[in-house]
């Protein structure tokens, strides 16, 4: 992959555009759309032709407890009043876009790395840390970072691994997303969650099927994705996350 300088609104305003261009005409058409009735989405064309429009992919990561055999794993419920987008479904945790922390040219390349990306989605999402948004003047000591050490040393031993399972465009907006799983050993897992928040600044986390906070997790079966994948309201990156890592769960949870 190659990358440019772009800005989140760059992404917005053409994916935002095109799934509300394709609902309206949904609705006023009884279903019957053509081409005629998307004059915006028609100005891309090829959605993967990716020189005719601005692509700022998304990092999206489903996070996996192992243990003896089984797995588990958090969902996230984003809050409608706190996010501008995919608001008021599920999502795996953590998700989040790329953003350099703080306005120094060298950050741009310093944070530009998907694990370091992940690690500070986790940090906001499961810890309720403020946004590394590029707006405080100092930058990341991934080095001298207590919980990216941690779990640096738990990739090192074993305790951790992190893979990417795929990449692709959600079929309404456009919009592109990386997903990746992270498969944590439990009792690494109970660690580094210890201070774990129910609620963050997008949403509620949630920790198991009756949303109690057990920090376990729901269990990873076939009977759970299923119900995620066909009778909740799952954002699609998480939900095509959630069924790869089902399709892959024998090679993701070896050890």
């Amino acid at each position: 992959m190659r990358f440019g300088l772009a800005t989140y609104f760059d992404k917005l305003d053409i994916s935002e555009a095109v799934g509300h261009e394709l609902a309206r005409a949904r609705v006023g058409t009884n279903g019957e759309i053509s081409a005629s009735d998307l004059p915006f989405r028609s100005l891309i064309s090829d959605p993967f032709d990716l020189q005719r429009r601005a692509v700022l992919p998304a990092v999206t990561t489903l996070t996996l407890r192992r243990s003896r055999g089984t797995a588990s794993f958090l969902l996230h419920w984003r809050d409608p009043r706190k996010v501008a987008t995919a608001a008021g479904v599920y999502d795996v945790i953590p998700a989040g876009e790329f953003q350099p922390s703080s306005i120094a040219p060298h950050d741009l390349v310093n944070d530009f790395d998907i694990w370091r990306n992940i690690v500070r989605e986790f940090s906001e999402e499961l810890l309720g840390e403020p946004e590394h948004d590029g707006s405080r003047s100092t930058p990341i000591d991934y080095d001298g970072w207590p919980f990216y050490r941690a779990l640096g040393h738990a990739r090192s031993e074993g305790k951790l691994k992190a893979a990417c399972v795929s990449a692709g465009l959600d079929a309404l907006t456009l919009a592109a997303t990386i997903l990746t799983v992270v498969i944590i050993d439990d009792d690494m897992f109970d660690e580094v969650s210890r201070d774990a928040v129910q609620v963050n600044a997008e949403g509620i986390t949630v920790f198991d099927e009756q949303g109690h906070d057990s920090g376990h997790g729901i269990a990873f079966t076939g009977q759970n994705v299923t119900r995620l994948l066909e009778r909740e309201p799952m954002a699609s990156p998480g939900a095509a996350c959630l069924a790869l890592a089902w399709r892959h769960r024998i090679a993701l949870l070896s050890r």
